[in-house]
């Protein structure tokens, strides 16, 4: 017990008697709004003093005797607060064995609670005792309702998402699931539990048979779907699950949006761009799409496409909910979620795409114009940016530069922002010395900052500065060893110069295991197997990445492929088509300068 100076005085025990009387008893407000059936507190005289007595040893500090007390309470009464509250109280004072005492003694009590469960997992997976919630976890399935218990089941891999090792959590969910995995109502959401563990590891290769056995047995499962969609970016084969589902469900713009976001990492634009034209043509009004719909065509330079689209998305904001959909905000690094806000922010992006649009197809003015919308602090550098770009398609090289370098840096990281984009500017217009010039300081400034190192890299190769190339590529390996731009520009270089082709298909293939899919590394093996005779596998490779992304130099490679097979009207189709998008194309024009080919 404290001593007479440690005992609360009337305020506090005011407020200590008020919330032990909350223990069992109605609420006095509510009784006399509802008058319900008076029912006595079930406490008695012992409970209350055993409970005031715990409540005044924790605030005394003395947590342990609080502890002791309370437990004694909740084994009494059988009551589940009680037994909360110890819990509570020796995790509080940081005592894991005891809060897990108090949880088996709750749990022994009341075996039908699931609240006893969940504790008694969780403690014992922070415990590092995670083999024996295997029993608790089976007890807690069969406690939950036929309804839920898929639900349950597919979150079963969060149970151990705090164990130490994370290659324990397959074989855990495995031996918990393996009573539900025949069974015909959980066996889905029992693979896709096993599936998201084998994904924590991570391993692919064992969560792909899941996912397709799963798929088989339940093709409108929505979870299967989405794990599948978050697997094609580095396994492919994923993607026949993902598919079959939209055909089963096409208006699930969920799982689709989650597919689009995957094949944009991947620079799948064209089939990002596929996908969303689906959803905008089933759900007309929702505004999201409509923007990253936009933001794909000018990436793929289709400026008229990208304006209609980018045009329907600012219409269709002002009718959008007031809520700000989900994820509106993804990529803004801001917490702001108000609908003015992300509004704006909407609006903001659709601009500056607009702006990029209007200056694919020359129109400088309208992009000007577009730009004089943005009034936002924090987009200043990319505006300023946009307008240099400008001035230097139209010569005015001096003043370009001068628009970025007075821009202001409120930021360290602004200062490294505005030599990129000082760059990217003079790379536009292929101003490629001024270019290496501005990198070179760069890269003093910021030593072995591997974007700029690899920026330079290309800087090198289009001076023909071989050499320098294959150095600065090699280091940017050397810092980031899964850099795949890194093993792509450097194979793709050797292969473009006829050398160690070997070598150069070790390097790309490097590169495609790194990012799988890629259009443009597909692009580089294709080329390096035509380099290397295999025109049959550089066909195939080169038509799968002008599929997924028919870029004006994957074409000017495809074409030549198809043109020396013998597939001149094809190659054509292919040329033609490209130069529709970019008739500046360096490589295009260069090949069809070699081969004499006139469109």
């Amino acid at each position: 017990m404290p001593s007479p100076s440690s005992r609360p005085g009337p305020r506090l025990l005011g407020a200590l008697l008020a919330s032990l009387l909350c223990v069992g008893m109605p609420s006095l407000a509510q009784n006399a709004a509802s008058d319900p059936p008076v029912e006595n507190s079930r406490l008695d005289a012992q409970l209350f003093y055993q409970l005031l007595i715990g409540e005044i040893e924790l605030r005394s500090g003395e947590a342990g005797t609080a502890y002791q007390v309370v437990l004694d309470a909740a084994r009494r009464g059988r009551d589940e607060q009680l037994f909360r509250r110890a819990t509570e109280i020796a995790l509080q004072a940081r005592a894991g064995d005891q809060a897990l005492a108090a949880v088996m003694a709750w749990r022994s009590a009341l075996p039908r609670s699931i609240e006893a469960h969940r504790y008694l997992i969780q403690l014992l997976v922070a415990l590092n005792r995670a083999d024996e919630s295997i029993e608790p976890l089976r007890s807690l399935i069969q406690l939950t309702p036929e309804a839920e218990r898929p639900g349950l089941i597919q979150s079963l891999p969060g149970f151990f998402s705090r164990t130490g090792d994370k290659t324990q959590t397959p074989a855990l969910v495995e031996r918990v699931v393996q009573d539900w995995i025949t069974q015909p109502a959980t066996r889905t959401a029992a693979r896709v539990a096993l599936a998201r563990a084998w994904l924590g590891v991570p391993d692919a290769a064992k969560a792909l048979p899941l996912l397709q056995q799963a798929h088989a047995d339940d093709p409108g499962n929505e979870s299967v779907a989405m794990l599948a969609a978050g697997l094609v970016g580095s396994t492919p084969a994923a993607e026949a699950i993902v598919d079959s589902f939209l055909k089963t469900k096409p208006d699930n713009h969920g799982v689709r949006l989650n597919y689009v976001r995957v094949l944009t990492n991947a620079q799948r634009y064209g089939d990002a761009a596929a996908q969303l034209e689906t959803i905008t043509r089933l759900a007309p009004d929702m505004a999201p799409p409509w923007l990253t719909l936009g933001a794909l065509q000018v990436e793929l330079r289709h400026p008229a496409e990208a304006i209609t689209a980018l045009k329907t998305y600012l219409g269709k904001l002002e009718n959008a909910p007031a809520t700000a959909p989900a994820g509106a905000d993804d990529d803004d690094d801001d917490d702001a979620t108000t609908p003015t806000d992300w509004r704006e922010q909407g609006r903001t992006q659709a601009w500056l795409l607009l702006a990029q649009a209007a200056e694919q197809q020359h129109d400088y003015k309208g992009a000007e114009g577009w730009l004089a919308k943005v009034d936002n602090p924090q987009r200043a550098l990319e505006v300023q940016t946009r307008r240099a770009s400008l001035l230097a398609r139209q010569g005015k090289i001096k003043e370009a530069r001068e628009l970025i370098r007075k821009a202001p840096e409120k930021t360290p990281a602004d200062g490294r922002a505005k030599f990129l984009a000082e760059a990217q500017v003079l790379r536009d217009v292929k101003l490629w010395r001024e270019a290496n010039a501005v990198l070179e300081q760069a890269n003093k400034e910021y030593p072995d900052d591997v974007d700029l190192l690899y920026e330079q890299s290309m800087m090198a190769e289009k001076l023909n500065r071989m050499d320098e190339m294959e150095r600065l590529l090699r280091k940017v390996i050397a810092l980031k060893p899964d850099h795949h731009h890194a093993y792509n520009a450097l194979g793709y270089s050797l292969a473009e110069r006829n050398q160690r082709l070997d070598e150069a298909r070790d390097l790309i293939r490097k590169a495609l295991d790194l990012s799988p899919g890629e259009p443009f590394i597909t692009d580089s093996l294709g080329w390096v197997e035509y380099r290397l005779g295999n025109r049959g596998e550089a066909l195939r490779l080169l038509q799968q990445a002008y599929r997924a992304r028919p870029d004006a130099e994957i074409a000017a490679h495809l074409g030549e492929v198809l043109w020396v097979t013998g597939q001149h009207d094809e190659a054509r189709r292919v040329w033609r088509e490209a130069k529709t998008r970019d008739a500046g194309n360096d490589v295009l024009r260069a090949t069809l300068a070699r081969l004499r080919v006139d469109l």
